[in-house]
């Protein structure tokens, strides 16, 4: 096994819980590791760390598995580090019949994703690591969770950086492209094969919940239920939980023809459909067309995809949350919420409130912060690896100021 020895004079990031150890963290190393290979990793008195998989070809040499020099990397151990992540879940979440079941690093597993739909996983293998030792690890995802079947998600372009193609396909048993869940008491279906990502966002599952008091106590009575706009809408996930809490209309905007269907028949399915408009747009033109027509909602949910992939798009990515914020904020009345989210790790929680800030002033509106979320206890965050921290989600009462 070939070993890695840290410089002296780096941050302690590895002995704060922090599983990536960077090329320039690296004093030498001893052998000639292949990707994917098992190193132990000493710090520069020859004190032994952590053990995990390199990579030569990544800027993040090595990813950690173990702290323990005795633990083997075998089936046992993808058997106990599952087994781990399940019981996680069991013990905070109130339904774990479908949620993500496995979230990479949190879960001491880098580079592996799993998400559970009933009785299906969706498993994506993200580093070359992982991808090597594949075969142990579907042999501990059917020993731990008995599926009836494994999809794996492999279509992602990061593969590519770590010297891997991309893929997709049956890994084990049967896997229909349709599945059906139940989200917060309410039926979804999530399409496995050609879905985004693993083909739903279980990431926002208490926000969803979240947003029920916003839903109703509108109107001269106080009792009505409020008018929403739901943009960047995907498979309705927001749309659903509305009207499920009371909006009396929801206006649900994407611009994917594909995701719309899929919504529609979210939204069909809940009992819900006389209550919304579905508009195939692109979500900066409806905005702006809306805010020209003078038209005006109670509440207006934003939750856009990942606007900066990467630091060089950090910049762009906040001119585009500006717009999209300062224009909910025109069309809101007054007192109205704005439900508001960024998936775009590169942008920070200070800089994405500070843009929303922005467009505050702008608009000549005072905005009064209700509820700042993260990601749901599904995708739990090691303390000192902020690189999991990626998702803000801010409810805002909006007054004006004039």
């Amino acid at each position: 096994m070939g070993r890695v020895y840290l410089q002296r004079k780096r941050r302690r990031r590895l002995e704060q819980g922090h599983p990536w150890i960077y090329q320039t963290e690296v004093a030498h190393i001893e052998g000639d590791p292949q990707p994917g290979d098992l190193v132990d990793v000493y710090n520069h008195q020859g004190v032994f760390l952590a053990r995990g998989y390199i990579n030569p070809r990544s800027q993040i040499l090595v990813r950690v598995l173990t702290y323990d020099p005795d633990e083997a990397i075998d089936v046992g151990f993808f058997v106990r580090r599952l087994d781990q992540a399940k019981r996680h879940r069991e013990r905070f979440l109130a339904d774990t019949s479908s949620c993500r079941m496995v979230y990479g690093e949190a879960d001491f597993l880098p580079g592996l994703i799993v998400d559970k739909f009933g009785d299906v996983l969706v498993v994506q293998l993200l580093t070359y690591g992982m991808d090597a030792r594949r075969d142990l690890i579907r042999e501990a995802l059917i020993e731990v969770f008995r599926p009836r079947g494994i999809y794996l998600r492999n279509d992602v372009p990061v593969r590519e950086l770590e010297g891997l193609a991309q893929e997709k396909g049956v890994w084990y048993g049967e896997v229909p492209r349709w599945v059906e869940i139940v989200e917060n008491g309410l039926t979804f279906v999530v399409d496995v094969h050609e879905g985004q990502k693993t083909g739903y966002f279980f990431d926002q599952r208490e926000n969803r919940a979240a947003i029920a008091p916003l839903m109703t106590g509108w109107g001269e009575s106080g009792t009505d239920g409020g008018e929403v706009l739901e943009c960047f809408c995907h498979t309705g996930a927001f749309t659903v939980h509305a009207a499920h809490y009371g909006a009396k209309h929801i206006t649900a905007v994407d611009i994917s023809e594909d995701a719309i269907a899929v919504a529609k028949e979210n939204v069909a399915r809940n009992g819900y459909a006389d209550r919304v408009t579905f508009r195939v747009a692109n979500a900066f033109d409806e905005l702006r067309r809306l805010d020209a027509e003078g038209a005006r909602f109670d509440v207006v949910i934003l939750d856009p995809p990942a606007f900066a992939k990467n630091r060089q798009a950090v910049e762009s990515a906040c001119r585009g949350y500006k717009e999209i914020n300062l224009r909910a904020m025109r069309i809101l009345r007054d007192g109205g919420y704005l439900v508001t989210a960024s998936c775009s790790y590169h942008v920070s929680r200070e800089r994405f409130m500070a843009t929303i800030a922005d467009a505050a002033l702008d608009t000549h509106k005072i905005l009064r912060l209700v509820e700042f979320r993260s990601a749901g206890k599904d995708h739990p965050v090691i303390h000192g690896a902020s690189e999991g921290e990626y998702l803000k989600f801010a409810i805002f009462e909006v007054r004006s100021r004039k």
